[in-house]
């Protein structure tokens, strides 16, 4: 049986951070219920590649719900609204501050119509603080969360990075929060309310950041090849630092093309072996003993000459040449993998993490993999949802709506927007 089988989710969040979350938890079982105004998610239509089609951008982070459409600002949607919460365990949302507030529907008022139910919201800055009524966007919290100050050359400008740390970074912590919030209501029967702000997400990815914060008012950072002093105060932009009590960096191998680096750890207890390996080929046969590199002090104090005389010897190889090479002695590595690499990769693909699904309008298309390994009960992934698909599927099933029912609140528009009055601009 899968994990979360009889766990029932309303998920009213868009873009990515809420439904990489979601996403996470359907691969697990769960019945998520993409609860989407008429006009549908944002991203259905966002960097579109086939006309007419969802796009990319949304399939690959919705797939396994079920969709239903609802109109939020007519009595009888919010009345299909207030059935679907007394028959989820879990509602999500990620509009902006006070939306669902406004609608007239606070923590308060849908702890009261279901008390068991846990809900799950994402902002940019949280409910309170003094930043808590700004707009956040992926960067925006990469800049504001400590990422962007940590990332890109020393002395050079910041750069955010390519993994969406504030948003699908964000949606893993609130998986965590809402599966520990959901384990409390089984015990207790009271739900909770369960908040991750991007920004605070984002220094909790920074951890071992803080950790060197702390660190500079005791004195240098040996490990950063950019000089460092106690007092300075910021952690500075360490470029491909390792970052760790290791010394590593990212160095070019042959033939030289954008992508042709390989990330190196040197590790103390490999650093013989290393030596061996290359010296000879570098003409350095003395490599293990010079006194320059020959303890870690020495090689943090020269790392520039090493990293120097390591890249001689890459020169000459291939990055799955020296990925070979280096793993037959140990010293942790790893080619940098552009997408197209990791497109056609063989442990990628028998790990599943590039999954080819279909969809009727858009046709074949791949998707990540499920990235988290149950034994037991292992992720089959399925597409996404067209735009309310399923609206008469779940009212039916979950709710019990019979056709008489379904028909009143069609005509209400309980399911589609108000027709548009003329002249009327768009809200």
């Amino acid at each position: 049986m899968e994990a979360l089988k009889d766990v029932r989710i309303l998920d009213m969040t868009h873009v990515q951070a809420g439904p990489t979350c979601s996403q996470l938890l359907a691969w697990m079982g769960a019945d998520v219920i993409k609860f989407e105004p008429p006009q549908g998610d944002a991203t259905r239509a966002q960097l579109r590649d086939i006309p007419d089609a969802d796009s990319l951008y949304f399939t690959m982070l919705n797939c396994n719900k079920r969709s239903i459409t609802v109109n939020m600002k007519s009595p009888e949607g919010k009345s299909v609204f207030v059935d679907l919460l007394k028959k989820c365990d879990i509602v999500m949302e990620n509009f902006g501050p006070g939306v669902l507030d406004r609608l007239g529907f606070t923590w308060e008022k849908i702890h009261e119509i279901n008390p068991r139910i846990v809900m799950g919201s994402i902002k940019g800055f949280g409910s309170s603080g003094p930043y808590a009524n700004f707009k956040a966007y992926e960067n925006v919290a990469q800049a504001m969360g400590g990422a962007m100050s940590t990332t890109g050359v020393p002395q050079g400008r910041p750069f955010v990075t390519g993994a969406q740390i504030g948003d699908s970074g964000t949606g893993l912590h609130l998986g965590i929060g809402l599966l520990a919030a959901l384990r409390h209501a089984e015990k207790t029967g009271q739900g909770q309310y369960v908040e991750v702000a991007m920004m605070d997400g984002i220094m909790n990815l920074c951890r071992v950041k803080w950790r060197d914060h702390q660190r500079l008012t005791r004195g240098p950072l040996p490990e950063y090849s950019v000089g460092t002093h106690q007092g300075m105060g910021a952690v500075p932009r360490g470029g491909n630092d390792s970052g760790g009590g290791q010394l590593g960096n990212a160095i070019r191998c042959a033939p030289g093309g954008t992508n042709d680096f390989i990330y190196i750890v040197v590790q103390e207890a490999v650093w013989e072996a290393l030596a061996k390996r290359i010296g000879p080929e570098v003409h350095m046969p003395e490599l293990a003993t010079d006194p320059m590199f020959a303890t870690i002090a020495a090689r943090r104090e020269h790392q520039k000459d090493l990293w120097e005389i390591i890249g001689e010897f890459t020169l000459n190889h291939s990055k799955r040449e020296v990925m070979a090479i280096f793993n037959e002695i140990n010293v942790p590595c790893g080619p940098i993998m552009s997408t197209e690499d990791l497109a056609h990769d063989e442990h990628v693909n028998l790990r599943g993490m590039y999954v080819e699904l279909d969809h009727p309008q858009r046709g074949k298309w791949h998707n990540i993999g499920m990235p988290i390994k149950l034994s037991a009960s292992p992720a089959k992934i399925e597409r996404s949802p067209l735009l309310g698909e399923h609206t008469e599927e779940v009212l039916k099933e979950v709710l019990g709506y019979d056709e008489a029912k379904l028909a009143a609140l069609k005509s209400a528009g309980a399911f589609s927007a108000p027709p548009r009055r003329r002249g009327a601009g768009i809200e």
